[in-house]
């Protein structure tokens, strides 16, 4: 009996320190996010140096690389304007603001005039927008992606991943895609990267568009909401390939396609993201690279928008450093863009972060080409931003602070929820 007791008292214990340690965790990441948003208030990002829009030619089309905001929103309402038959426009955020408002006219527009006009956004995303802003004329159709999508299914973890991606298709022959939400933030003080594609590989992006429509319609207001039917016939551009993250039929090729370009790798690895948050495996591979002697690079904000995904990314740094791998930090202005080159050859541009949440939980895009005149565009675009970016030395990185190497080994079990 006395033995049963002490084994209670002992889990009893282990409960309690458990609850502490996760309180602690929770309570230094409400506390430091609380600080950053205080200290955030009123500053603005300061000017920075961007690339001009750039287009190559890929296979039966072309891919033109935006790298500042106002230049791809222009070319973005050029297209809706110039519609004829069809715009497919899916956003994560989309903000209520001067810029956002244009969107939405542009949209109307079009619905106006006869085109027809889809439209997807996130609701959890969106909640902090005006509900004005989210009344829409009845001539577009529009799909707002549950706050909550599971329904009376709580343990299905395929109906819990938010809509992360960034869509416009217009007319079947121009498809954008990449990182940039809806706003006038991102529009000027965000450096982000996203594609403008023409040609066969615009395809893939009307049908991403059309599944992810059809599989949530039944959540629009009419139940009886008609299926998007593509017209076009498929069509194969080998040098483009789309990937997408589907948790709900628990699909998540975005990941293997990263590890894979990683691991075949011979020259040069140069990867941008705004949050860095991998498991051991993808970790390993940009190790494995850099002790082979391939050139990996990896640029992140010096300071992101989110302060505690910063921290608990800073638990990777020590691994990567001591196996060679050169750590950028983006100064003066949110770097969002997701993309990599490897050997001059293969490239990417899309919506998913290095992070459980983009690799393992939400809806992704992303455009993978194979091209050399595209890498070779996205290498120069890298050489730019480095050009703004302070590199972590690892003397720098092992001399810093008692306090915040404390605090990152708090932060760390939080690393799987994010």
């Amino acid at each position: 009996m006395s033995a049963r007791i002490d084994v209670d008292r002992l889990f009893g214990a282990l409960r309690r320190v458990l609850l502490t340690l996760v309180g602690l965790q929770l309570a230094i990441a409400v506390g430091m996010s609380l600080v950053d948003s205080y200290r955030r208030r009123g500053k603005k990002a300061k000017p920075f140096p961007v690339s001009p829009p750039q287009t190559v030619s890929v296979g039966d089309g072309t891919v033109t690389i935006y790298t500042y905001g106002r230049d791809l929103y222009d070319d973005m309402i050029a297209a809706i304007e110039g519609a004829q038959r069809q715009v497919l426009f899916e956003t994560y955020i989309w903000k209520g603001d001067e810029t956002g408002e244009r969107f939405k006219k542009a949209l109307s527009d079009a619905a106006a005039r006869g085109v027809e006009v889809y439209c997807i956004y996130d609701g959890f995303a969106n909640l902090v927008v005006s509900p004005v802003f989210k009344h829409f004329p009845s001539s577009m159709k529009v799909l707002r992606y549950p706050v909550y999508a599971a329904g009376w299914r709580f343990l299905d973890l395929r109906r819990y991943g938010r809509d992360h991606r960034k869509i416009l298709v217009v007319d079947d022959d121009t498809g954008f895609v990449g990182g940039y939400n809806i706003g006038s933030a991102y529009e000027t003080e965000w450096r982000d990267t996203h594609v403008r594609i023409t040609g066969s590989g615009v395809w893939d992006l009307k049908r991403a568009f059309a599944d992810f429509w059809n599989l949530h319609r039944r959540r629009r207001l009419r139940h009886s909401e008609r299926p998007l039917l593509l017209e076009t016939a498929s069509t194969w551009e080998p040098s483009i390939r789309v990937q997408r993250n589907v948790p709900r039929l628990w699909m998540f090729p975005i990941r293997s396609m990263y590890i894979e370009a990683i691991n075949r790798a011979s020259r040069n690895v140069w990867m941008t993201q705004a949050y860095f948050l991998p498991d051991q495996d993808f970790v390993d591979a940009m190790r494995d690279a850099a002790r082979r002697g391939v050139d990996v690079r990896l640029l992140l904000p010096l300071k992101s928008n989110h302060i505690v995904a910063d921290w608990i990314s800073r638990g990777y740094f020590s691994q990567l450093l001591e196996s060679g791998v050169k750590i950028l930090r983006y100064r003066d202005a949110m770097v969002h863009a997701k993309t990599a080159t490897v050997d001059g050859t293969w490239c990417t541009v899309g919506t998913a972060n290095i992070d459980r949440l983009s690799l393992q939980g939400n809806y992704e895009i992303n455009v993978e080409v194979i091209d050399e005149s595209m890498s070779k565009v996205l290498e120069s675009v890298f050489a730019v931003d480095e050009s703004n970016c302070l590199p972590l030395t690892r003397g720098e990185w092992e001399a810093r602070d008692l306090h915040r190497k404390w605090t990152e080994l708090i932060l760390a079990p939080l690393r799987p929820l994010l």
